[in-house]
């Protein structure tokens, strides 16, 4: 794969500084939740985005999941231990400003250990939302379930595909670049080599989850087509 490095860690700060930007910037645009219906897609639609985090081989007989009036449901069976779903603007950081960004779709497929963590994770998030919570008081039930060992523990070999050209992850970063992810509990990203100098693996610390991210960016969308440096 060709790609000007610092392009890519140019891109990946952008992505970086989502997770890191801090509630009290007076500029947040997105100051509360948006009516419901800003954040839901029709359901074929979102079918088709969620499956296209990943290669159709693997997509194709994965389990969807979309996003209804009461939260997460299964649109579509799975026989493949994959999940894919839309992940919305609730899923990053509590203190990031575009936390209730109604344009924010996040397709991905998770395999089977990152699923049954991150899909129970995530439901418990949207119930939160749905209950009309803040941002932090999200972030309290999330620390409240994970103390009460009320979500599950994150299993080795977990795993996510971010291949989606349609995405939209942040109004910085847009569709960023396609990408694996490696989810592990909290560890040193140094002794992965990330984040260092022409390294080409990323890491985000997700202390609200209590894991490491890991991102590997790749050359192509889930379409086959050819990813750009310039890209985001």
């Amino acid at each position: 794969m060709k790609r000007n490095i610092f392009t890519m860690i140019a891109l990946f700060l952008i992505l970086s500084a989502a997770w890191h930007s801090q509630a009290q910037d007076a500029k947040a645009p997105y100051p509360r939740m948006a009516s419901l219906d800003r954040y839901l897609m029709e359901r074929d639609a979102e079918v088709a985005l969620a499956r296209s985090a990943a290669p159709e081989s693997i997509s194709r007989d994965a389990e969807v999941m979309v996003l209804g009036q009461h939260g997460y449901e299964t649109a579509v069976k799975g026989k493949n231990g994959f999940v894919c779903m839309v992940e919305r603007s609730w899923m990053t950081q509590p203190d990031d400003p575009e936390f209730w960004n109604p344009k924010m779709r996040g397709p991905v497929c998770f395999n089977a250990p990152a699923a049954r963590f991150n899909v129970a994770v995530d439901i418990k998030k949207t119930e939160s939302i749905f209950a009309r919570r803040s941002n932090t008081e999200m972030a309290e039930d999330i620390k409240a379930a994970f103390d009460k060992k009320e979500l599950p523990t994150l299993e080795p070999g977990a795993m996510a595909y971010m291949m989606a050209k349609q995405g939209y992850l942040n109004d910085r970063a847009g569709h960023w670049h396609p990408h694996l992810m490696f989810l592990v509990p909290q560890t040193n990203a140094a002794a992965w080599g990330a984040n260092l100098d022409a390294s080409p693996i990323f890491a985000l610390e997700d202390k609200l989850d209590r894991y490491t991210l890991f991102l590997v960016p790749i050359a192509k969308w889930s379409d086959g087509t050819a990813a750009h440096e310039d890209e985001h």
